[in-house]
Parts: C-alpha cells; structure tokens; sequence
C-alpha cells in the first residue's frame, strides 16, 4: 500500500512538473546552433608510432619501466596513428616550450578554424555579439579572446569571456554560459570557440542545425578525491606536468548525479515511473538481479549519445552503464582514434562522425556529456532542426570508419620492452632497439 501511495505521488509531481516545463518552453527564448568547425592541422603534424617513440628516445631521463609504461598507455588508450601534436613537439623543442609556441600554435588553430566558420555561415565578425573562449591549459595576457577581436577587428561592444581550468567538460559550461547571456541579449550571435576545435553560433532563423533543449552542470569540487582527479602539478625532479587520477568510479557517480536531475526531464513519464518500481522494488526485496534495470533506458529520449572521448575505458564504460550498444558509443571510440582526446573539443568531433555518417535526422535528440578536471560532470540535449549531411573533417577518411581492425602498432613494434631478458641490457642498448625499430619500419 505504501509503495502504490508513493508511485500516486511520484506521478502527480512529475505531472505538475511536466506542465511547468510546457509553460517554460512556451514563454522562454529559444536557442538554436547554426554552424560548427573542427579544426584539422597539417599532415606534417600526425603523430605516427615511429615519430612517436623517436620523440620518447629523445629523453634521456626514461628507463626500461618508464618505457614499459609508456607503452602500456598507449595500448590502453584507444588512440590509432593518425592524431596530431604540436608543431614544436614535432620540431624537438619539447624541453624548453616557450611562449610563443604556444601562441602562434593557437593562433593557428583560431584562426584557420573561424576562417571556415564564417566562410560557411556567411556571418561576419562584426555581427558577433557573444565570444565565449575556452582554453584550458593556456592563459595570456592580453586574454585569448582579444586576440580573436583584434585580428577581426570585431565591435567595442562585443561581450568576452574567457574560460581557462575548466577542463574536458568546458565546451558545455560555455555553451550553458550562452544560453543564460541570451536571456538578456534577444537576437544575438554568439560564438563559442572551445580549446582546438569549436566555433558554435545560435540564433532563432531556418538556418539553424541544432535546437538547444536542456543543460545541466553539476561540480563536485567539495569532494578532495574528485577535486585531486586531475591537477596541474610539477614532478619530484621539478618537471611541470598534468596528474591524472580519475576512476572509473568516480566517472560514474559524477554521471548519475548528473542524469538524476537530467532524466525527468528528457524520458517519457511511462519509463520514468517504470525505473522507480524497479528501483523500489529492488531494495525492498534487496534483490541485484541483472534482469532488473539498473539504469533508465535512455534511448526511449534520445538517439544519438555524444560521450567525451577522454579514454577507451570511460567511454566504454559509461556505454555500459547506460545500456549502450557498441553503434551507440562508436563515434566516440572512433573520434579517439582518430583525433585522440582534444580536450573540450573532442565532443564536436564526435558530432562531426556523426553527421559525417549520415545519422542525424530531423528530430532527432543528441545527448553530449563531457567531464573536466575538478570534478565536473555536464551534460546538454539538442534536437536536429534538419537533416544534417554536411562536410567537415571527417570528409577524406569517413568511408574508412569504424575499420576492421583496431590493432595497436606500438604493440607490434615494442611489445619486447614487455620481455623480462630486456632488464639485463643497458638503457643505450635499449635506446638502440627502439631506433633500430624505427629505422626498419622506415625501410
């Protein structure tokens, strides 16, 4: 009796919330994406596996287990051979980065990227109203985002923002960012350029792409583990680096924070209230039975799932938990083999797989859900205003994705750094074989 008065209730509130979120959506603004661009650098800056680990031999201040577990990580990663890094990584001048690398590597990466996009939007620099700028691991004086209005020579009264720390999950703290500036600037452009690869506009016209329909953001900075997860930090010899401590678990509570306050919103009532008898059916009986659901069935409110392609492990992984199917988290395995983890970019590259794919149709409902060191776990909805079918990055090798094989090459090439009779040798002897690999792979 006390459960079937508690589902009266549930019902009752969802109904009244339900009819609020129907007011909402009658009397708020609406905003809408109208174009997007992924930035692609130069065939000269591909990270192959042999110009990879000729980059490795030049520190001398590896051993055999540093080697060992490099290796590890790469073959863990997901990551194939046709990603990209810095042009003065590729140069040799990764000991003594200096500041100008880095600017003219962004300068680069903005420019050739919002060339494109106005290009394609046939808007202006001067019509832009918002630029909301995320970079994580780059701050500048003066801030990046005037770099971007002096080059275009945008209005004085532009509003700048620029967001640095923000990690991974940035692209969609800038996008809910646009969303609560737009409450109070009525038809605007905004653009959101996100660390390598986003330039996003959104404006009330046929034009438009995408429809924004929800954003949640939930931080879980107050908890030390979660805040630790991912932190600037110099090494014990002084070196500066980035730690990286997330885990699986705390990937997965941070999304199910997240999709408890997201999933009421976006799923049909009858699914709803069948998750909650389960769920109460479950812990009176204090039953784990695997034929019970563990989690909503998403895909009764969404199509397509954008995840961050940080890892193979999280992406696989929160496909799991989802009840995903290996269609549903194919285009972010195959954006981190091909492009490897762009940081708060990544998830345009996943959009772009999939309008590269032919898979958006009107309608439809995308679910991106990023997560930033911090920890931060957010997640938007957008509906497709039109069928998408347009070029982008993906456009010279989508026909080759998902390939037949996802076979590592760095375990092809060094799996005897794995072999015990390799800790007798000396590190040159060591140094040697690798670039005797090198050289024969060439050959």
């Amino acid at each position: 009796m006390e459960l079937f008065t508690a589902i009266c209730i549930l019902c009752f509130l969802y109904l009244m919330h339900h009819l609020y979120k129907l007011f909402l959506r009658i009397t708020n603004q609406r905003f809408y994406m109208i174009a997007y661009q992924c930035y692609k650098p130069a065939e000269d800056r591909k990270l192959t596996t042999d110009l990879c680990a000729s980059i490795i031999l030049r520190n001398k201040n590896l051993g055999l287990d540093d080697y060992r577990f490099l290796l590890q990580t790469m073959v863990n990663s997901g990551i194939g051979e046709n990603t990209y890094a810095p042009k003065n990584i590729i140069l040799g001048k990764e000991v003594h980065p200096e500041l100008i690398d880095s600017l003219s590597e962004i300068d680069e990466i903005f420019f050739d990227t919002l060339d494109k996009l106005f290009a394609n939007s046939g808007i202006s620099p001067q019509e832009i109203d918002i630029l909301v700028v995320n970079v994580s691991l780059l701050s500048s004086v003066p801030s990046l985002t005037s770099r971007i209005i002096n080059h275009y020579k945008m209005r004085p009264d532009i509003k700048a923002f620029n967001l640095s720390g923000m990690g991974c999950s940035a692209s969609l703290i800038a996008i809910d960012l646009v969303k609560h500036l737009f409450t109070t600037h009525s038809n605007s452009f905004a653009i959101v350029f996100s660390t390598d690869a986003l330039g996003a506009k959104w404006v009330f016209q046929d034009l438009a792409i995408l429809k924004l329909k929800y954003t949640i953001r939930t931080h879980f900075g107050a908890n030390d583990e979660a805040y630790n997860c991912g932190i600037d930090m110099e090494d014990n010899q002084g070196y500066p680096g980035f730690r990286l401590a997330l885990t699986k678990e705390l990937v997965k509570a941070a999304a199910q924070s997240n999709l408890r306050v997201l999933v009421p919103k976006l799923l049909p009532l009858r699914e709803v209230i069948l998750f909650v008898i389960m769920v109460s059916y479950r812990k009176i009986t204090k039953t784990k039975s695997s034929s019970l659901a563990a989690a909503p069935n998403m895909k009764t409110g969404v199509e397509h799932f954008c995840i961050h392609p940080g890892a193979k492990a999280v992406v696989e992984g929160f496909g799991k938990s989802l009840g995903l199917d290996e269609y549903d988290i194919e285009p972010s395995r195959m954006t981190l083999h091909r492009f490897g983890n762009t940081a708060a970019g990544s998830i345009w590259y996943v959009l772009g797989y999939m309008e590269a794919k032919k898979r958006l149709k009107k309608g439809d409902r995308i679910l991106m859900i990023t997560f930033g060191a911090g920890l931060k776990c957010n997640t938007c909805v957008w509906e497709v205003m039109r069928d998408m079918e347009g070029s982008n990055v993906w456009e010279d090798c989508i026909d080759n994705y998902p390939p037949k094989s996802l076979v590592n090459h760095f375990m092809e090439k060094f799996a005897w750094l794995n072999d015990e009779s390799m800790s007798f040798l000396s590190l040159d002897d060591i140094r040697e074989k690798i670039s005797f690999e090198i050289k024969a792979s060439r050959c």
